[in-house]
């Protein structure tokens, strides 16, 4: 009997929880059935407009100086003097290192002794043939004997242009143990110290000098874009006579002072990246920029007369780009052609919207055709 009572106490909840979820789902029908009758949905909209625009787009850059030169011996020796500090401005022509320069003036005097040596010789030589051939013409000494001297002082003239090279070599060498800027710039810290045993074969260089008054930003495109720019200009030259004057942004996130100009493009495009690299010319009077930094490039293209809408404003089906308008209060899926560069923010609509026209400026990827939007 115990069992019965239970049993229809629990038929009993059940079928009340059946009729509350019933009752659930028919209100939450009517509510959506009301909505969908008639019941507009709130999107920021905009009246489209025409105007002129600077599209910025940014480029991750790589900085070198102008002008990199590692310093390097020309000759062995230990290093005696060292006549500069790590990171001095430089002079081109400023004495870098000074190399022991004493077994090298001790070559320089005894190539210069030879040399002496086969001057005398020489001066002998000729006297010698002077004589012979004076000595011929009154026929004391035989043809043979004319030639034999006349040899002798070729001879002696050769050995004496080998004395004379070897001294230029011996003094050269000499030169070489003061070693000197090859340009104007900053030098790099130096991994030497006096003492040091160097050579020309030194793995890492006595220090490197930076000629740093320009700096070179490079940066990469894609090949679609460069092909775009060649396109727009006409040729690789007219693109670099009249690309814009570029901006650059430091790794710090603030805005170096000096505009800067693109000088330079690759002729080749890299195999693995698919990127073509131009080069950027940026003055640098106050050194602020430093070879081997990072910095972002800006570089903006300029359009007059054209219509601008924000990228949330539009979305992709089957690689076209579609925007919706706002016609008799309803979205209108509306087919667009846009401008192959953007900000990150914006697009320039080519085609497909005119001056006046009213689209959905927010979310046009969650709407469909024929939605009712609010004013």
């Amino acid at each position: 009997m115990i069992v019965k009572v239970i049993m229809k106490q629990k038929s009993s909840i059940l079928y009340r929880l059946g009729l509350f979820l019933m009752a659930s789902l028919f209100v939450a029908s009517c509510g959506e059935k009301k909505k969908e009758a008639g019941e507009k949905v709130h999107y920021k909209t905009m009246v489209v407009g025409i105007g002129d625009v600077t599209l910025n787009q940014q480029y991750s850059a790589r900085l070198t100086g102008r002008q990199i030169v590692e310093v390097r011996p020309q000759v062995s020796g230990n290093i005696m003097r060292i006549c500069i500090n790590e990171g001095d401005s430089v002079r081109q022509g400023q004495t870098l290192f000074v190399i022991d320069q004493v077994p090298y003036k001790a070559a320089l005097e005894v190539a210069v002794s030879a040399r002496r040596s086969a001057e005398a010789k020489l001066s002998t030589a000729k006297m010698n043939y002077e004589s012979e051939r004076l000595l011929k013409q009154g026929d004391v000494v035989s043809d043979f004997s004319v030639e034999t001297s006349r040899n002798i002082c070729l001879e002696a003239e050769a050995a004496l242009a080998q004395a004379r090279a070897q001294e230029t070599n011996a003094r050269n060498s000499l030169s070489y143990t003061t070693v000197k800027s090859p340009v104007n710039g900053v030098a790099s810290m130096i991994p030497w110290h006096v003492g040091a045993l160097v050579s020309s074969s030194i793995s890492e260089p006595l220090v490197t000098v930076v000629d740093d008054h320009e700096v070179f930003a490079y940066f990469s495109m894609t090949e679609n874009q460069t092909l775009d720019l060649i396109e727009q200009y006409g040729s690789v030259a007219e693109f670099i006579r009249q690309a814009p004057s570029v901006s650059l942004l430091l790794s710090n996130g603030k805005a170096y002072g000096q505009e800067g100009r693109i000088d330079a493009m690759s002729g080749t495009v890299d195999e693995q990246t698919g990127a073509v690299t131009l080069r950027a010319t940026f003055p640098n009077p106050s050194r602020l920029l430093h070879n081997g930094g990072m910095a972002t490039v800006v570089v903006p293209t300029h359009r007059s007369s054209c219509i601008v809408v924000p990228q949330s404003a539009t979305y992709e089906l089957q690689n076209r780009s579609f925007v919706y308008k706002v016609v008799d209060g309803r979205t209108k899926a509306t087919a667009v052609e846009l401008f192959r560069l953007n900000n990150g923010r914006e697009y320039i609509v080519e085609q497909g919207l005119a001056a006046g026209d009213t689209i959905v400026a927010e979310g046009a990827g969650l709407l469909k055709e024929g939605v009712p939007v609010g004013e």
